[in-house]
């Protein structure tokens, strides 16, 4: 019997050791090896960089402390012997040998690109796939003719987004010379059983408050990569439904915000707490209500399907969303368990049909979860494609 076939994740972790990052490695990973796969996780500091120390917030620091990161939570799960991170400043290899990580770079039979942050040789035998993880902008800048973006999309043979609608009729966003194929978050639903639910738990969410540095223009038009301003069409949901919602977002970054939120009823928690140790991260999760959250304008506006893969692990928790439209709902039912919304009434009405039958919802849910994001069934439409 032959080997199975090598497959090379080619991500962001080490260089970002937080939670969200860790778990969607792995899910990807393990929807691999459930297709009968030998997945195996790459990184490298040689196209991007820089090396993000949570803790701090400075950008620029040594690799030492997100390769823990990333060791100690790679052999939590059985892959303790199948990543590899080169920082190219130093030349020095982590997790798999230098020899071992060429070797693997060259027998394997595809690499797949989680967003353009590495960029890997083709060898003779093998596929490049690129996934897109931030869809509208991702194509807004390539149609605009970004070069070293358009050069390493070029370079791959299929490209995916998880912009579900893009390409698609009544869908504005430019595809511009690629294919773009729909794919979604895969979810290992089993790492996310339910625990038992709590009424007194808030709504929660995790993320980033107010970004503007990915802002962009397009048919005249001017898109924000910040969430902070469809935050605040939300602001009198706590009052308005009775119910604890938490954020865990650097909103005390951005001045006034901290004492606006909470004058109307949000709890504010530190992100990086919530985030710094993966398993915790799992864990708030579990310990919450549900989701309540937003999405970015220019997927609001745009309607490019992007569905969060944090709000996919709160379906697969047992924990219901509720969350703003991009147009997700052309692609997965929404109504039970699940509720895309586009006003405050929206959402007032979508959190009382929660609470007045929680343990349906909950249920309805994990069935969403199993049904649409199970890392199995999503990464074997993305294998069928080579």
């Amino acid at each position: 019997m032959s080997a199975p076939d090598k497959i090379v994740l080619a991500g962001y972790l080490a260089r970002c050791p937080l939670g969200g990052y860790a778990w969607q490695v792995l899910h990807f990973l393990l929807g691999l090896r459930a297709l009968g796969l030998d997945s195996y996780f790459y990184e490298d500091t040689a196209y991007y960089g820089d090396c993000f120390d949570p803790v701090t917030g400075n950008m620029h620091v040594s690799p030492e402390a997100g390769v823990a990161f990333a060791a100690e939570f790679f052999q939590h799960f059985g892959f303790g012997k199948h990543w590899a991170f080169w920082d190219a400043e130093s030349d020095r290899h982590y997790g798999l040998s230098r020899h071992d990580t060429r070797t693997l770079l060259h027998e394997a039979r595809a690499v797949i690109t989680l967003a353009p942050v590495n960029r890997l040789a083709r060898h003779a035998r093998q596929t490049k796939v690129f996934i897109d993880i931030d869809p509208a902008f991702t194509q807004i800048r390539a149609a605009a003719g970004d070069p070293a973006l358009t050069e390493l999309l070029t370079e791959h043979d299929i490209h995916f987004t998880i912009g579900e609608n893009i390409g698609t009729p009544g869908c504005v966003i430019p595809t511009g010379p690629f294919t773009w194929r729909p794919t979604r978050q895969p979810i290992a639903v089993d790492l996310w059983s339910p625990l038992p639910s709590d009424a007194r738990a808030a709504f929660t969410t995790i993320g980033r408050w107010n970004e503007h540095r990915r802002d962009l223009e397009f048919q005249g038009q001017r898109y924000t990569w910040s969430k902070r301003t469809e935050w605040m069409r939300f602001l009198e949901l706590p009052h308005r439904t009775g119910e604890r919602f938490a954020v865990a977002m650097d909103v005390g970054a951005t001045a006034g915000d901290t004492d606006r939120l909470t004058h109307h009823g949000w709890e504010i928690t530190d992100p990086v707490a919530a985030s710094r140790d993966a398993l915790h991260y799992r864990d708030f999760i579990r310990h919450s209500k549900g989701e309540f959250t937003v999405a970015k304008d220019l997927n609001v506006r745009l309607s490019s399907g992007w569905f969060s893969d944090r709000s996919a692990c709160y379906l697969a928790a047992g924990r219901p969303v509720v969350t703003q439209d991009t147009g997700f709902d052309r692609c997965f039912p929404t109504g039970a368990g699940l509720y895309a919304v586009c006003t405050l009434d929206e959402a007032v009405d979508a959190v009382a049909a929660i609470a007045a039958n929680y343990e349906a919802n909950a249920a309805a849910a994990r069935r969403l979860a199993a049904e649409y994001f199970d890392a199995g069934k999503v990464l074997a439409g993305i294998m069928q494609a080579l």
